[in-house]
């Protein structure tokens, strides 16, 4: 059992509330969780400042980050360290890989950081700062572990193409399968957890020119067993469950936000829930948003 939650606003005027919703939506799905959490944001001007490539990094501290690539900016966030500069993005993740090889990269690109870390959800909130973040979208999990250790690379958002996250609620019976297929791909994996399978094969998919939906529908017909995923690009906001259903979703869309969580007291936090449309996601259809 995981919570997700997720934010897509439509209205700029919310933006400067993005990481102050995000925090109230997170708080509401800690039981769910409790192991770990994460959380993905777009558009925050002091982590993905306009025109920069970002990383965001475990296992580096901000000044070695700063001292290893010239030029370069860290922010620290709990165990994260997000990296921005003035450079393309591939050429960002090269220097990273070269000068700082111990570091593990959990997302980048041009306008999204990716946060994550050990312990209650609630307090690792507190420790990123997440509240004063600003920006147009953000997605958030809460981890229970069930088949992989505890570790803030096995947390959740799983970010393993540009500007991409997936969350999980559910278990993929046939992850070892695929995983292996991927492998023989040249397809590299930083944990055991089987949602970052999940996420490979959907940036496999659109690296390969498949769009979101496309990707998607192919996860439904390759991946067994139980889930709910909540996935998100630098410009789209995406929501698809297996053909039972079983593991719970609701999305609540107005005028000026849409939003997807695990549990309705997630939603009940935002602004204008009260004239929301309020829908549970039909089995194995791929429901996309876009900015």
């Amino acid at each position: 059992m995981c919570g997700i939650v997720g934010l897509h606003l439509r209205e700029p005027a919310l933006e400067p509330r993005l990481g102050e919703l995000l925090t109230a939506m997170l708080g509401q799905v800690v039981e769910r969780g409790p192991d770990s959490a994460g959380v993905a944001v777009y558009g925050d001007p002091r982590l993905s400042p306009p025109g920069r490539a970002v990383v965001s990094l475990l296992g580096v501290a901000p000044a070695e980050a700063e001292a290893a690539l010239p030029g370069a900016v860290a922010v620290a966030a709990d165990a994260t360290t997000v990296v921005h500069a003035d450079l393309p993005v591939a050429d960002l993740l090269a220097a990273v890989a070269d000068a700082l090889p111990r570091a593990t990269v959990i997302g980048s690109g041009t306008d999204m950081a990716v946060l994550k870390g050990t312990g209650n959800p609630v307090e690792l909130a507190d420790a990123f700062g997440l509240a004063a973040v600003t920006g147009w979208q953000g997605v958030g999990h809460t981890r229970m572990a069930t088949e992989s250790a505890v570790t803030p690379e096995g947390a959740h958002p799983f970010s393993v193409g540009p500007g991409q996250c997936l969350v999980h609620n559910g278990s993929f019976a046939n992850h070892a399968t695929i995983r292996r297929e991927l492998r023989a791909q040249g397809v590299e994996f930083d944990s055991e957890n089987d949602s970052e399978v999940g996420a490979r094969f959907v940036a496999r998919q659109l690296e390969q020119g498949a769009d979101l939906e496309k990707a998607l529908r192919l996860l439904c017909e390759r991946f067994d067993g139980f889930y709910t995923l909540l996935v998100s690009t630098g410009d789209s906001f995406a929501v698809v469950r297996d053909a039972i259903a079983c593991k719970p979703a609701l999305v609540a869309e107005t005028d000026e936000w849409v939003a997807m969580a695990s549990e309705y007291r997630a939603l009940d936090v935002l602004p204008g829930i009260e004239n929301a449309r309020i829908f549970e996601p039909e089995p194995e259809e791929v429901y996309i948003w876009r900015r």
